[in-house]
């Protein structure tokens, strides 16, 4: 297997997951096949790591301790979950508020495993209901890509147990999903055992370097195909319906904007959407 970064902490259960291979291996065919336009997979995975220097540049090394609300917003878009609310909340709350919320978030950013509690103690950190539930994603982008050897991605378009839906249902082995309850937590551990599980499958199949960003390129994939064949619940106002059976991969990893202006500059650049290829950081 292709060494994978990742941290276990040291009470860690690993739970069992059901994954189908049939199911992996036609998400892995699409990939593929949508990817030819844009000069193939690694194209889009080198975007989606690009992304992740942008929030270390911004987020890492102790950046998050003098982090203004103009260079937030320039990360903000490529947050898909999170860009539609999160004015919202800042308005509500105050930039203060957050910005010290996210410092918790990050302290001792390389323990993870603290990281279920401080997932907690963040989403405490504002009001609980339907319209700040995205602020678990907001703590998954922002762990994932400032610390992403440590942190899986961890959003609710991944797993969410509450509501059963997510990319682990999508690849579940089961032959009537839609009556079944996946009996899985939404934690670390989960989504630990997640990428380990891909990540072993896609070394399978010659895939050896890029480890991490593959997964997420191939989770985003999964769910993709899901928004495309019946629209998805919470996700339906962030992905509407689209042509272009990779638009939305694009859109769930954040990086349907990076050719677009965003509000304070541009973190991301590309020669011509969707492809990610000519990029740069700003």
């Amino acid at each position: 297997m292709a060494a994978v970064p990742h941290q276990q902490p040291a009470d860690w259960q690993k739970p069992r997951l059901e994954l189908s291979g049939e199911k992996l291996r036609l998400a892995v065919d699409a990939l593929v096949r949508g990817c030819e336009d844009i000069g193939g997979v690694e194209r889009l995975v080198a975007a989606v790591q690009l992304k992740s220097e942008a929030f270390k540049e911004r987020l890492g090394s102790g950046a998050v301790h003098h982090l203004d609300i103009g260079t937030f917003e320039e990360l903000v878009p490529l947050m898909a979950t999170v860009r539609s609310r999160i004015g919202r909340l800042i308005e509500a709350k105050g930039w203060t508020a957050v910005q010290e919320a996210l410092v918790k978030l990050l302290a001792d950013g390389q323990a993870p495993e603290s990281c279920d509690e401080r997932l907690m103690n963040f989403c405490k950190s504002f009001p609980s209901g339907k319209e700040t539930r995205f602020v678990r994603d907001l703590a998954s982008e922002i762990l994932h890509n400032t610390f992403p050897e440590h942190y899986p991605l961890m959003s609710r378009w991944v797993w969410d147990s509450r509501v059963n839906t997510g990319v682990i249902r999508e690849i579940w082995h089961a032959e009537n999903i839609d009556n079944i309850l996946i009996d899985v937590p939404d934690n670390q551990a989960t989504f630990l055992c997640l990428r380990e599980e891909l990540s072993q499958y896609l070394s399978d199949n010659g895939i050896f370097r890029d480890m991490v960003w593959y997964v997420d390129v191939l989770c985003a994939q999964i769910y993709g195909g899901y928004i495309n064949a019946q629209g998805g619940a919470y996700l339906r106002s962030d992905f509407s319906s689209a042509p272009n059976p990779l638009e939305q991969t694009y859109r769930i990893l954040g990086l349907d904007r990076v050719s677009r202006p965003l509000k304070t500059g541009k973190v991301i650049e590309s020669e011509a959407y969707p492809s990610a290829a000519q990029k740069f950081i700003h």
